[in-house]
């Protein structure tokens, strides 16, 4: 999730950047194509941010919710755990307070032994259904990433007709590219690699 929204805003930071740059001011086209590339940016950003609380909802926030509901149990019995109990610090002449620590870790000893029972019953069925919780959180995270692509290809799409020259091949870019790229790559000022 944090990779995807790293990606998204600086897809927008770059688009934002070079709608500052002073060549947009000078030329008019290409000040088009930079705003249609911000616009298009931006919408990959809303729908990017849409499908990261998509997962977030059903991924990250439910598996806690489950764990939780699920291990109740456990944190029980770790309160009714005294705190401080050290019986290599009671000496032969503390004899009763010993017995009296003996008495009291008892009923507490009697509710771990029932409550790690149960836990040792419901730990199998827990573990059985761990499928049938996973199964509608991973389908709604494929429903989300088809939402997302499908919304990036239209908005993409929409960004090619926008700056998009008719007329011309892959090939025939492809040719113009490479000959501006050579044009660029033999200034005085570009190291060779």
């Amino acid at each position: 999730m944090e990779s995807f929204s790293t990606m998204s805003k600086s897809a927008v930071k770059i688009s934002s950047d070079l709608l500052s740059n002073p060549l947009c001011e000078q030329e008019p086209s290409f000040l088009e194509m930079v705003t249609a590339f911000d616009t298009a940016m931006k919408r990959m950003d809303s729908f990017n941010q849409e499908k990261v609380n998509q997962i977030q909802k059903t991924l990250v926030t439910g598996c806690p919710r489950v764990k939780a509901e699920h291990s109740a149990g456990w944190g029980d019995l770790c309160a009714d755990v005294p705190k401080g109990w050290t019986f290599s610090q009671v000496s032969d002449s503390s004899s009763s307070l010993l017995s009296q620590a003996r008495e009291e870790l008892r009923p507490v000893k009697e509710d771990f032994e029932a409550k790690n029972k149960q836990l040792l019953e419901e730990m199998p069925k827990f573990y059985s259904s761990r499928i049938d919780y996973f199964k509608p959180s991973f389908e709604s995270l494929v429903r989300a990433q088809v939402v997302y692509y499908t919304e990036m290809h239209k908005i993409f799409g929409d960004l090619t007709a926008q700056i998009d020259r008719p007329g011309l091949s892959d090939e025939q870019r492809e040719r113009e590219n490479d000959a501006k790229l050579s044009e660029l790559r033999a200034l005085s000022i570009v190291a060779d690699d």
